[in-house]
C-alpha cells in the first residue's frame, strides 16, 4: 500500500476513531500529509495549497518501505510535539450530609 492509497481512507476513518465530527476528517489528512512531507524534508506550505500535493507526488516516488519509514518519522515527531491529552479531574464525592440532621 503506497502512501496517497493510506492517506484516502483517513477522511472517513478518523472521524470514528477520534469521536470527531466527519467534516474534520479532512482536516486531519491534510495535517497528517503535511507532517509526512516534513518527515520528508520537504516543505508542505498550506495543508491545502499545491505545494502540499506536489510533496506527496514526489514522496510516492520513492520505495514503499521508505513510504512507511516516513509516516513512522512524522509520527514520532507528533507524539512529542502534540500537546497532552487533558486527563479528567478524579471525581470529587459529594459532601454527606452533617449526622442528625435530617430533611
Amino acid at each position: 500500500m503506497t502512501l496517497s492509497q493510506a492517506l484516502q481512507g483517513v477522511r472517513e476513518e478518523v472521524p470514528f476513531m477520534l469521536g470527531i465530527p466527519d467534516e474534520y476528517g479532512v482536516l486531519v489528512e491534510a495535517e497528517a500529509a503535511a507532517q509526512i512531507a516534513e518527515a520528508a524534508g520537504l516543505t508542505a506550505g498550506s495543508p491545502f495549497g499545491p505545494t502540499l500535493g506536489n510533496a506527496l507526488a514526489r514522496i510516492e516516488q520513492r520505495p514503499v518501505e521508505e513510504q512507511k519509514h516516513l509516516v513512522g518519522v512524522a509520527a514520532r515527531r507528533y507524539a512529542v510535539t502534540a500537546p497532552p491529552c487533558p486527563r479528567p479531574a478524579p471525581a470529587v464525592p459529594s459532601p454527606r450530609p452533617a449526622p442528625g440532621r435530617s430533611r
